[in-house]
């Protein structure tokens, strides 16, 4: 048996079975590369689900987690860390926002939206304001409360959910407004629903609901999760727009790999949750600091957010080639920056192409039902970009002609 052969029988007896991963075993990275235990190289265009911003083994972020696991790792929230503290500024200054809490992931984040909403009203004797306006077809994560704001059923099957969400039509401004009232507390979304299938908000959506939410006294919160940290041409999406978000949530790419997850917010919301009503005991450690903060200093000094814009206008161009190319399977391509999606007609499933595409030396992601998602990370050259379309047209044109 093969190495790659022994840690699959391995994985099959031990690890819980709750996710489908390929069968393959990697073992390192560099770049937009990847290579498994037996030394099989994959091109990496899903970027860890837009997670690897920098790419794998950068080295000035191998340094930093390196460096600072050597003076501290972990000291606890009862004490303050200098990697947190000027973490704390530094994305204050990049969101144009003032505060920062810090947790482990994104679903968490959303979490603390969720409880910073409701506690935000409760602590101004609002007890009535406690209802969220989500959307269908957004992903905003797994725990109970990220799920209850989650809009779509399949996720929330067999575990209901905290209930007081209203899940609307994505894009849909007349459905928001019938759906407002007195007694909601937030409305949360996504600039680009990207689980969902790489769907871009239309044009001046987010703004008519950061208006819509502040005119009935409620507040409007971004999830950035996917879309944050540079990925769409701007450190956030909403920064591509005028809508004014209350507070922010943000993760995968914050620590370019290491789990960390944050929510940023106003001023106004600064003691929505004071002391004791919320927490987190790996929150804002100073590993995770560090390396967020040099995840932020590669972003700032390879001017990887900009790149990402022009980076992405060469990606949506292949991908665009590709659909006029292959049209018996190819229906569209959509997205901004490195967040992609090439959408296939009906009939056709986006996570049954996968492994023909990873057999051909290609990694990339489903989105929805029909969608092959392009999360690369924000180091990816032009040229890798065109090795992973070229990859996928030869395989899509395979497909195209078993189908005939």
């Amino acid at each position: 048996m093969s190495k790659t052969e022994k840690l699959l029988e391995s994985a099959k007896q031990h690890l819980y079975g709750n996710y489908r991963p390929a069968p393959i075993v990697l073992s390192h990275g560099k770049g937009c590369e990847v290579f498994d235990v037996d030394g099989r190289r994959w091109l990496d265009l899903t970027g860890g689900v837009a997670v690897s911003a920098v790419g794998h083994a950068h080295p000035k972020l191998v340094k930093a987690i390196s460096e600072q696991a050597a003076r501290a790792m972990h000291v606890s929230n009862y004490f303050y860390n200098e990697p947190n503290v000027l973490l704390a500024e530094r994305l204050c200054k990049i969101a144009g926002m003032d505060r920062a809490f810090f947790c482990n992931s994104g679903a968490e984040a959303n979490e603390a939206l969720l409880k910073l909403a409701r506690h935000h009203f409760y602590a101004k004797g609002d007890t009535k304001r406690s209802r969220v306006i989500a959307f269908l077809n957004a992903f905003h994560g797994r725990t109970m409360g990220s799920l209850s704001m989650t809009g779509t059923a399949k996720y929330r099957e067999g575990f209901g959910d905290l209930g007081n969400v209203t899940h609307v039509p994505y894009g849909d401004l007349d459905a928001v407004k019938a759906a407002m009232g007195p007694d909601v507390a937030a409305i949360i979304v996504e600039s680009i629903q990207g689980e969902g299938g790489v769907l871009p908000a239309p044009a001046g959506f987010m703004e008519a609901l950061s208006d819509l939410a502040h005119a009935n006294g409620s507040l409007f919160f971004v999830d950035e999760i996917q879309t944050g940290m540079g990925r769409l041409g701007t450190w956030f999406g909403f920064q591509r727009g005028t809508s004014k978000p209350d507070a922010i949530s943000i993760a995968k790419g914050l620590g370019g790999g290491f789990p960390i997850g944050a929510i940023v917010t106003t001023e106004a919301l600064a003691g929505a949750l004071p002391p004791g009503t919320h927490g987190s005991t790996f929150g804002g450690n100073p590993l995770a600091s560090a390396a967020a903060l040099a995840v932020i200093d590669i972003l700032e000094e390879e001017k990887l957010v900009s790149g990402a814009r022009d980076k992405g206008a060469h990606l949506a161009r292949l991908l665009s080639e590709a659909v006029a190319a292959i049209p018996e399977i190819c229906e569209t391509a959509r997205g901004e920056g490195l967040l992609q999606g090439l959408v296939m007609k009906p009939g056709f499933v986006a996570r049954d192409v996968l492994p023909k595409l990873a057999e051909a030396g290609l990694l990339v992601t489903a989105a929805g039902e029909r969608v092959l998602r392009f999360t690369p990370a924000l180091t990816v050259s032009l040229a890798e970009l065109d090795e992973g379309v070229a990859t996928m047209r030869t395989v899509l044109r395979d497909l195209a002609r078993a189908a005939a």
